[in-house]
């Protein structure tokens, strides 16, 4: 396998000069948020149903708004004019724009008016390089949490074929309260480093570390990368149903096909963790313990978007997640993985894969500055069963929502969610095929058999401040098991077992002092009522509070 992907590399940069460079923008960036608002507004046509994008195609369509500047508000050109200083080099690229002589800043700004901490740039050789520091105090529960976080981060370019980026951040929180596991949090899971906290020893405090890369090319109609980062898929503020930012992020070789203005094709191959013990790979070293080996397991997954008319995108995608040992034929960005699957599997249950179905609608503008979107997660569903109560077997998610901007009230954003995800989507029997990474969930946060529904307000006051008030309900039944998903007929009905809900209020103020440099406030109070064998509930309340500074996103 190394050796065939190392081939298709290698050709993919030799073999052609119309190559360039592709290095991905971080998820958590300000732009995607300014470039998905004007898309809203009818501006210019965003194509971000899978993220991360290219920062050459971010800067393209930054370009394409300092063309058509007399369309947006005096805040939406402030924040322009900031985000194109950001994506300079991106726009030279664009313009085949050369230099004379080599660019080099230290601790200062460079020829675009961006601080940076080192940059270089020529015509063969571009290098920029960040710092990663944060602070944030808070309270959980009223007891004091702190996160202290660092790491480094760099991007650049060389000749016109490859493109690269690297972010590592080291952090640490302590306080009685940590969240070790974040199971029933948006917040991003993490692989603990400090394995004392399991046995007990340190119970106020978990140390972990991340690690993003990619290397890639892209041309005229196409990029082609490998590197290890998040994916998102869809659209949605309170969660996402295909794939979020819940599980850490995995290693992967990803495919983007644009070959003409009304179709995409996105595929990629992820490697996931497993966490299941391999009893009997596994074997003693030489101080008597254990070498402990995982389970291999992978995840294939590729989507058709079609975009019939300006601002109406319509998704369609299949993914697999399959165990064991690595198999060639999932490299086939055509394959048809559930057929597949019957091929390899021999049509018997048990040495088969989990395979889903997704499907996406999204209308940007054909109301007035208004998102309309909307997706489908088919994790099981039996067709010929489909109107028999007892033995169908039904086990999908669906998520709807709109976003207003500008109406009333001009930097004024209103957005309302309703999400709903049926008994056992996201599980398997087989618990090296579930749809997880790292124990986490791929897809929304919230698990299954729940549903939500989420308003918020956003508003910008200035270039780069901006508040958020938010509030959201979940139910939430059992998780269930195995025997409950494969053996129960009829299967249990939505929101089966003991009943828990969760209204939550919440809100927060950021302001982007200078490029990825952040000053943050966010709370969120909770209240809860989990019912008990008895029936009747327990309810408590939660209170959280936070402030950050940070430099870098």
């Amino acid at each position: 396998m190394r050796i065939f992907l190392s081939i298709i590399f290698l050709l993919l940069i030799v073999e052609s000069t119309s190559f360039s460079q592709v290095v991905y923008e971080p998820l958590n960036s300000d732009v995607y948020v300014f470039l998905s608002r004007l898309s809203q507004k009818g501006i210019i046509d965003f194509d971000d149903q899978i993220r991360p994008l290219s920062r050459k195609y971010i800067a393209e369509k930054l370009y394409e708004l300092k063309n058509n500047s007399d369309s947006l508000t005096s805040i939406e050109k402030d924040e322009l004019d900031f985000f194109l200083s950001d994506f300079g080099r991106e726009v030279d690229l664009l313009k085949n724009v050369k230099v004379e002589k080599p660019l080099i800043s230290s601790l200062d700004k460079d020829q675009f008016g961006r601080y940076r901490l080192f940059s270089y740039r020529d015509n063969l050789f571009t290098f920029n390089l960040s710092p990663i520091l944060g602070f944030e105090i808070g309270s959980r529960q009223n007891e004091r949490l702190i996160h202290i976080w660092n790491g480094v981060s760099f991007y650049g370019y060389l000749s016109d074929n490859i493109g690269f980026n690297f972010k590592f951040i080291d952090n640490s929180e302590k306080g009685n309260t940590v969240d070790k596991w974040r199971e029933f949090t948006p917040k991003t899971g993490f692989n603990q480093r400090n394995d004392k906290i399991i046995f007990g020893f340190a119970p106020d405090k978990v140390e972990y570390s991340e690690v993003n890369t990619n290397i890639g090319i892209d041309w005229s109609w196409g990029k082609f990368s490998v590197g290890k980062d998040f994916m998102e898929w869809g659209y949605g503020e309170s969660g996402l149903l295909v794939l979020s930012q819940k599980a850490p992020s995995f290693p992967f070789l990803r495919l983007d096909i644009n070959p003409v203005e009304w179709f995409n094709f996105n595929y990629f191959h992820g490697f996931l963790s497993s966490d299941v013990i391999d009893s009997n790979e596994t074997y003693y070293h030489q101080t008597n313990g254990e070498r402990i080996i995982f389970r291999e397991k992978y995840l294939a997954s590729h989507t058709l978007t079609v975009k019939p008319i300006k601002g109406l995108n319509i998704s369609l995608g299949e993914s697999i997640v399959y165990a064991d040992k690595f198999e060639f034929s999932y490299l086939f960005p055509l394959m048809f993985f559930r057929v597949n699957d019957h091929h390899l599997s021999r049509q018997i249950n048990e040495a088969g894969s989990n395979s889903q179905f997704f499907f996406s609608v999204s209308s940007r503008n054909h109301l007035k500055n208004t998102h309309l979107y909307g997706s489908l997660f088919i994790d099981e569903l039996t067709i010929s069963n489909i109107f028999d109560k007892v033995k169908q077997r039904n086990q999908f998610a669906f998520s709807l929502g709109t976003s207003v901007t500008d109406l009333p009230i001009e930097n004024l954003t209103l957005r309302v969610e309703y999400t709903k995800i049926y008994p056992f989507v996201y599980e398997h029997y087989i618990q090296t095929t579930t749809y997880r990474h790292a124990s986490y969930n791929l897809g929304h946060w919230m698990g299954s058999n729940g549903d939500l529904i989420y308003g918020s307000i956003n508003y910008r006051f200035i270039r780069g401040l901006q508040a958020t008030i938010w509030a959201q309900y979940i139910r939430k039944g059992d998780r269930g098991n195995a025997y409950q998903q494969y053996q129960t007929q009829p299967q249990p009905p939505f929101l089966f077992g003991l009943r828990k809900n969760y209204t939550y209020f919440g809100g927060s103020l950021k302001y982007e002092i200078l490029h990825e440099l952040f000053a943050k406030f966010n709370f969120q109070l909770m209240k809860s009522s989990e019912q008990q064998q008895d029936l009747s509930f327990i309810y408590s309340d939660l209170n959280e509070f936070y402030f950050s500074v940070y430099y870098g996103i």
